[in-house]
């Protein structure tokens, strides 16, 4: 009787997926199948893992959140005696406080003055920078504003404005569009004066986010629409502006969610005056929360802007949508 020799090691191709088949016809075949050598973890083991990470996040956020939504609903008292239960007067307060209505004007008034100057702008200098021969020298340049902490910007724009000493006051004054007051003296430039201190800081932003969109243009279209006889200018407007819609959203979501938060420069520079004229309503808030320590009432004005940014940004979303997903949702729906 023979033996049969023993059978060899598998082979590393074995282990992670080679199988030996057989045709109808009889022929021999090698079917390869990737495997892993490494098993596939199980649910609970990666819910244990960002577990750490998940009790963080509900610190941070989600107990603050439900927090400020009981404080809206009491009368806070900082000294110890107690919150009590207020009949939602906090809330019902908001309707008839003027200054309230006004901080949301103003704060309109702002935001949009920041927001299209800045897209203006911003969206000019990435086309001037892209496939420039100094580009990254320049963009390095234009980036040096958005380094500086909000608080230090405002306090270098604070000099620049002095009716005593400050630069721009000077050259404003001797160009004749200014008078005898200051930039933020005068209740008539003072919202212009805090607006270019927003505009001078994030522009750079704006102009880097629509620059890395420029780069992710598709060469074939517009290649193919100046076959069609387009120039440099309608091609921006049909191919490279819709191709620019996401990032321009990104953009502009981070900058209105910016408006509705930071008071750093506004603090510094006026303070919310002259007679209110700045007094936006974040910094109404600030005022009413932490000069007047009237925690309840600014628990509800917050949520509020809370409200507010989530309803804006959903109607960002719907207007810049992507032409090209709303075309493939069009077709699928077909």
């Amino acid at each position: 009787m023979i033996e049969t020799p023993p059978r060899p090691a598998r082979s590393l191709g074995e282990a992670v997926g080679e199988t030996i088949g057989f045709t109808q016809e009889g022929a021999r075949y090698l079917k390869y199948e990737a495997g892993s050598l490494n098993p596939e973890g199980s649910r609970r083991y990666y819910f244990y893992l960002m577990l750490p990470a998940i009790f963080v996040l509900a610190c941070i956020t989600i107990y603050p959140f439900f927090w400020l939504i009981y404080m809206s609903l009491h009368s806070v008292d900082i000294g110890g005696a107690g919150d009590m239960w207020n009949d939602f007067r906090n809330w019902t307060r908001l309707t008839r406080d003027r200054k309230f209505q006004d901080g949301w004007l103003r704060l309109a008034h702002y935001s949009v003055l920041c927001i299209l100057f800045e897209v203006g702008i911003g969206v000019l200098l990435a086309v001037i920078l892209n496939n420039s021969r100094f580009e990254k020298v320049l963009v390095t340049i234009f980036l040096m504003p958005m380094m500086v902490a909000p608080i230090v910007a405002g306090l270098v724009w604070y000099y620049l404005y002095n009716s005593t000493f400050g630069w721009y006051h000077w050259l404003l004054q001797s160009a004749g569009i200014l008078g005898e007051t200051s930039i933020l003296g005068d209740r008539g430039t003072a919202m212009w004066g805090i607006v270019i201190v927003d505009i001078w800081q994030w522009t750079p932003l704006i102009a880097l986010i629509t620059l890395a969109g420029l780069k992710r243009v598709p060469r074939d279209q517009l290649e193919a629409n100046m076959v069609d006889g387009a120039g440099a200018f309608k091609n921006f407007f049909q191919v490279t502006l819709p191709n620019l819609y996401p990032f321009l959203l990104i953009a502009i979501l981070l900058r209105f969610m910016d408006n509705f938060r930071f008071i750093d420069a506004i603090l510094v520079l006026t303070g919310g005056g002259p007679a209110n004229s700045t007094k936006i309503l974040p910094l109404y808030l600030f005022d009413i929360s932490f000069q007047f320590f009237k925690l309840g009432r600014g628990a509800a004005i917050a949520l509020t802007l809370l409200i507010m940014t989530i309803v804006l940004g959903l109607i960002l979303v719907r207007v810049f949508e992507s032409p090209a997903g709303k075309v493939n949702q069009n077709e699928e729906g077909r």
